[in-house]
């Protein structure tokens, strides 16, 4: 039997592991994944802004509850991010950069999310772990925080990825079946959205191609078909929401809801690889528990080193998941 302390380990040590082990492969394509490392299955450095936003937005959670409103987080970007800001943020995406600015131009949410060029981006969708934890077992109540939260950053599409991940995770944390786990982030958005459509389409390769193993190429066939499901090639950034989310399940559910089988997978598919394998493994570790994730990624986790966002430096990815689970 899997504790809910456990799984929400799992979650939050998977999405750490996923976003470190994705980080070298971010924005490159399979087939130069494949000329540099064969099959990138190590972790070579630490993590990114995925994980240092993943525990601000618990952070932030834990302070408000069910009672998170888009004002209280504008509140604490304004107190806890921009202001601490010396000089260019480091290692934030554009939608992170967008939101910064539109807070020092004194705007408010949902105007903070629209006003700049990037809210269909993947930055909700790569923090929205937290939520499915909190709101376990309950995907529209996790959705919605998710988008309270969204509604500071992103807009459209941007908001949707968020929502998707925040359902898939709290389906997840009650350790039921990928499929399910999928069908849950397919229901917490718009049938006719990019988002929904990106996602049927990934899960239909999914479905019907022999899913790659750990430490052996991707499935020429797999990869392949996958790009051609969901990827925008003609666009300059990788960073799509619909993209990242669609890669990211159809990741987890051709790995079987296995961490490392799941993690890998998505990595390898590159795009924007550290987001796409750090919701990869949140959706695996909370399925499958804190023991399931390699014993030999998880030593590689420690506390964040702050670099993107120094209010979470020092902070360790294990202790705040217990603080959710004890928040719950």
């Amino acid at each position: 039997m899997i504790s809910v302390r456990d799984r929400a380990r799992g979650c939050l040590l998977g999405l750490a592991a996923g976003d470190a082990l994705g980080a070298p492969a971010e924005n490159l394509g399979p087939e130069e994944i494949a000329s540099r490392w064969g099959v990138l299955t190590e972790i070579e450095g630490g993590g990114t802004d995925d994980t240092e936003y993943t525990i601000f937005a618990a952070t932030v959670l834990l302070r408000h509850g069910h009672g998170l409103t888009s004002e209280d987080v504008a509140r604490a970007w304004r107190e806890e991010i921009v202001a601490r800001l010396d000089g260019p943020m480091r290692g934030a995406g554009f939608s992170e950069l967008g939101t910064v600015e539109a807070l020092r131009r004194g705007l408010e949410p949902p105007l903070t999310g629209r006003w700049h060029a990037h809210g269909w981006s993947d930055g909700l969708a790569m923090r929205a772990a937290p939520y499915g934890i909190f709101a376990a077992g309950d995907p529209d109540e996790a959705a919605r925080l998710a988008e309270a939260d969204g509604r500071v950053s992103h807009t459209g599409e941007g908001i949707l990825g968020g929502r998707a991940v925040a359902a898939a995770v709290a389906v997840a944390m009650t350790g039921a079946p990928p499929g399910e786990v999928a069908g849950a982030a397919l229901r917490a958005v718009p049938e006719d959205s990019w988002t929904a459509r990106n996602l049927r389409a990934a899960l239909d390769v999914a479905a019907r191609t022999p899913r790659p193993l750990p430490g052996r190429a991707l499935h020429d066939s797999f990869g392949r078909a996958l790009h051609d499901a969901v990827v925008m090639a003609h666009y300059p950034w990788t960073d799509l929401a619909p993209e990242a989310v669609a890669l990211a399940i159809a990741a987890y559910v051709a790995g079987g809801g296995e961490v490392e089988a799941s993690v890998v997978t998505a990595a390898n598919l590159g795009r924007d690889a550290d987001t796409t394998a750090a919701v990869a493994g949140a959706l695996a570790g909370a399925g499958r528990g804190e023991a399931a994730v390699p014993e030999r990624w998880a030593a590689r986790i420690g506390p964040v080193a702050g670099r993107c966002l120094p209010v979470v430096a020092g902070r360790d990815i294990r202790d705040v998941a217990d603080e959710l689970v004890k928040g719950m």
